[in-house]
Order: structure tokens, then sequence, then C-alpha cells
């Protein structure tokens, strides 16, 4: 399976990934093509990041909109 057809983990995976690709990186124990291909990976994990965040960020936004008709909910307590 290539690198552009491999399918992105979730958040947590993909950011534990991420970091495993930059110690190895930083170690600089891979070759030049090894490093490339782990870059490319790099940026396709932080990407993805991103655009999970992106959209966790507009779903707070979303929640905690007060104009927003569709957010409000009577808050229950279970008293």
């Amino acid at each position: 399976m290539n690198e552009k057809t491999q399918e992105l983990p979730d958040f947590e995976k993909a950011l534990a990934e991420l970091e495993s690709l930059v110690e190895q990186l930083e170690s600089g124990d891979l070759s030049l093509d090894q490093s490339l291909q782990q870059f490319k990976r790099g940026v396709e994990l932080t990407r993805h990041c991103q655009g999970v965040l992106e959209q966790a960020q507009q779903t707070v936004e979303q929640l905690l909109d007060p104009a927003d008709a569709a957010s409000a909910a009577p808050f229950d307590s279970g008293d």
C-alpha cells in the first residue's frame, strides 16, 4: 500500500504517529529517501489533524453561539 492510498487514522493515533515520525527524522538515522517519505507522511498527518481540530472548533462554536436557536436547549440538572 503506498502513502497516497493509506487511510488516515483517528486524531489520537495520527498525533502519536506524527510524534514518532518527528523522532525518527530528528534522529538522523534515515536515508534521504526514507526522510522524504516520512516527511510527506508527516505533512499528510498534520493536515488531517488540523482539519479535525478545525471541525471540532466549529462544532463547539456552533454549540456555544447564543444567537443560534438550534443550539438552544433547556438545561436539565437531573434533580
